[in-house]
């Protein structure tokens, strides 16, 4: 039976810039199903879902559920909730860490600050291996769950710091991942691949084949940066960063800048990807949009 992620790469949809945005990730561990809504749609009380999604709007925090892979049964006994804060920009990027007796606990925290980059102190610095999170939620789109979840679990049984997450967009470019720190996502990937992936940012590097684009920019940023990775090979996590986005829809002008001075204008242009594709299983085909590369152009 077709899929949407079939489609999509039969196509040879591109991937650049298709990340989901989000300077700061709140990720919240939640054992047993998901809904499509998740965070109104699991075994964490609705309430907080709401709260918690109402309090990051606007804040450049996106927050997600987070579990290990493997059986998804909950005892709805009490335990505790790991919870994971990460801010994505270079040369700034942090991942915090705590355990919770219950989620409505964060619905004090400041998403404001934490958007903006500040955590001032909270909970513990995270110093383990990179994380990888896999979407799985099969309720928001079947590809996700079949080919998301094995993925998952043989990541976590290779010994990677793996979790399965609710959503992070993109179904049809299953299976589909982030890594933190960095914040870089990818899709269409194999266990090998994502294994080439962690290994590269334990050496502070980036890994550019399959990649969707780091979460810290908007869409026509994530394309621009990715772009001058390619055209120089630079591999450096923080190496490069967007310091100005110009234009609007379908026109940007995008300014990416070396941490050596050199820098790059990068014209990005929406286009529409042809001919029409389901963006997700079971919706009509559509022609969702695509960040296309005009130029990159050398500027000091």
């Amino acid at each position: 039976m077709s899929t949407c992620a079939t489609a999509s790469r039969h196509l040879s949809e591109p991937l650049a810039g298709t990340a989901a945005t989000a300077r700061t990730w709140l990720l919240v561990e939640q054992p047993g199903p998901w809904g499509a809504d998740a965070l109104t749609a699991s075994h964490l009380d609705p309430a907080v879902g709401r709260a918690l999604d109402a309090a990051a709007e606007g804040t450049g925090v996106r927050i997600a559920l987070i579990r290990r892979p493997g059986r998804h049964a909950d005892c709805h006994q009490p335990g505790t909730h790991r919870v994971f804060a990460a801010h994505t920009a270079p040369g700034r990027s942090w991942i915090r860490t705590t355990a919770v007796a219950d989620p409505a606990e964060l619905t004090g925290l400041d998403l404001a600050a934490l958007g903006a980059g500040e955590h001032g102190g909270l909970w513990e610095d995270y110093e383990g291996d990179p994380l990888v999170f896999v979407c799985t939620n099969g309720k928001r789109d079947r590809c996700c769950a079949l080919l998301g979840r094995p993925l998952a679990a043989e990541l976590a049984a290779s010994g990677a710091e793996a979790w399965e997450v609710t959503h992070i967009g993109g179904h049809r470019f299953s299976p589909t991942l982030f890594v933190l720190p960095y914040g870089y996502a990818y899709g269409r990937v194999t266990a090998h691949g994502v294994k080439e992936v962690l290994e590269a940012v334990r050496d502070r590097r980036i890994v550019t084949g399959d990649c969707r684009g780091r979460s810290a920019w908007e869409r026509p940023a994530q394309a621009a940066e990715l772009a001058v990775r390619e055209l120089t090979g630079e591999e450096g996590a923080d190496a490069l960063d967007v310091t100005r986005t110009e234009g609007a829809a379908p026109h940007w002008s995008v300014t990416v800048t070396h941490a050596d001075g050199r820098s790059w204008r990068v014209a990005v242009e929406q286009g529409a990807a042809e001919p029409p594709r389901p963006e997700s299983c079971g919706r009509a085909p559509g022609m969702p949009a695509r960040m296309d590369v005009g130029s990159v152009v050398p500027l000091s």
